[in-house]
């Protein structure tokens, strides 16, 4: 096992550069496509004036990182928080390329950020911010270049912002630019539920592939933003028994199930989910080592390291949010034979119904709710079974061989295009 300090083992940078080099190699990668692909193709730092609502002027820090673009425009969303930084939103743009090869679609991989906090700023300075953020970025962005997306402090609005501030400088309506926006300008349905429909999905076809019956499985969410509210929803809508939720702020447990959708009213009401009286508050650190069929870290990377991995009593891990399990756990983690559905396949319904909203977007002609999940089933379905099956042909685990399916896959593009010089 490597012995690394904490701060190396959770550098999100150095968790993505190892796995992506253990899997190239097993791939045998030609050395000269593994140095393209190790790197991303472009990096950029803006420091953005905004007037803030006291009359004083700040200086915020703002990247965008495009990671690949052999496949198409890069993809990925952006981030407001206090602790971004640029080796996170490198790991975070590598991901996304290895995300959408994945699940196969055309885009390669970026991401974006902000330093702030976002909870601390009034509507308006957020709009200043996004306004004049998506203004240093402008020729770096568009429908064919790169398309933003919402990520962690960022939501519907924020993409309306980006939407705005790009057409204006071009003179037209770009919808096409951003994905995860309002309906109404040009959203698409079903995407703000598709990271969490995505995740039932791969847990459905894990249950299948393991021979475990749906009735009486446990599960464990921890976060419950989007990704896992939605996630929490759609598992208990289809007979699982959600025993336990964590947030920043604390958790709950019942053994016999919370009721979900009353969970997200009491939420909507109080701003918490602490107070709950259907279920009694639990330590949030101590959910995630309880008994459970399934865990689902759904919040923020690093999560699972070497200091808890060996306590946690879960058979499938499905990884809701990026980057939660260090390489270290991963090792542990394979000595306790949890079966894991990588980051990079488990939540791939966000970028995978973000790419149908561009679509839609760009041919101008909207599906149905019901049509954009079902193809989002048929992708997530197709996907795990893809990997699934690269695994046993290249006896691997299932995140080696997602990435080593992505990575043939970007490798074999790159290859064909050359380089142009």
């Amino acid at each position: 096992m490597q012995t690394l300090t904490l701060e190396q083992e959770t550098n999100p940078w150095e968790a993505q550069a190892s796995r992506f080099d253990f899997a190239a190699k097993k791939l045998n990668l030609d050395q000269g496509i593994w140095k393209v692909l190790r790197q991303p193709s472009r990096e950029l730092i803006v420091h953005i004036p905004v007037g803030m609502d006291d009359g004083s002027i700040e200086v915020f820090t703002g990247y965008r990182v495009q990671h690949s673009v052999a496949r198409g425009p890069a993809k990925g969303g952006i981030r407001y928080a206090p602790d971004v930084s640029l080796d996170e939103v490198r790991a975070l743009a590598s991901w996304m390329t290895w995300k959408c090869a994945v699940v196969n679609i055309p885009f390669g991989g970026a991401k974006g950020g902000v330093i702030c906090n976002p909870k601390k700023m009034s509507q308006g300075e957020l709009e200043r911010m996004t306004r004049r953020y998506t203004a240093e970025l402008i020729e770096f962005l568009g429908p064919e270049k790169d398309v933003p997306a919402p990520d962690m402090g960022t939501d519907e609005q924020t993409m309306a912002w980006i939407m705005d501030t790009y057409s204006m400088h071009m003179r037209q309506t770009v919808n096409a630019v951003v994905t995860g926006k309002p309906i109404n300008l040009g959203g698409s349905r079903g995407r703000r539920e598709a990271t969490g429909r995505g995740l039932s999905v791969v847990c459905d076809e894990a249950l299948k592939h393991l021979g475990m019956p749906i009735e009486g499985c446990r599960v464990i969410v921890q976060g419950f933003g989007n990704v896992g509210s939605n996630a929490a929803k759609l598992l208990a809508e289809k007979g699982y028994t959600i025993i336990g939720i964590a947030e920043y702020d604390g958790g709950l447990y019942n053994p016999n199930g919370i009721n979900i959708p009353a969970l997200i009213e009491h939420r909507k009401r109080a701003g918490t989910i602490t107070g709950f009286t259907e279920a009694e508050a639990a330590d949030k650190n101590e959910l995630l080592h309880y008994a459970c069929e399934i865990l689902i870290p759904a919040a923020t990377e690093n999560v699972i390291t070497s200091k808890n991995a060996d306590r946690l009593r879960c058979r499938i891990l499905c990884e809701g949010a990026n980057g939660p399990t260090t390489t270290i756990a991963d090792e542990i983690l394979a000595d306790k034979r949890v079966f894991i559905i990588p980051d990079i396949l488990a939540n791939a319904g966000g970028v995978t119904t973000s790419y149908f909203e561009w679509v839609q977007d760009r041919m101008g002609y909207f599906w149905t709710e019901a049509e954009v999940n079902q193809r989002l089933d048929n992708i997530m379905t197709e996907s795990f079974n893809d990997v699934i099956a690269y695994a046993k042909t290249h006896s691997v685990n299932n995140r080696i061989a997602a990435y080593m399916l992505a990575i043939d896959r970007v490798a074999y593009t790159t290859k064909q295009r050359g380089i142009y010089a």
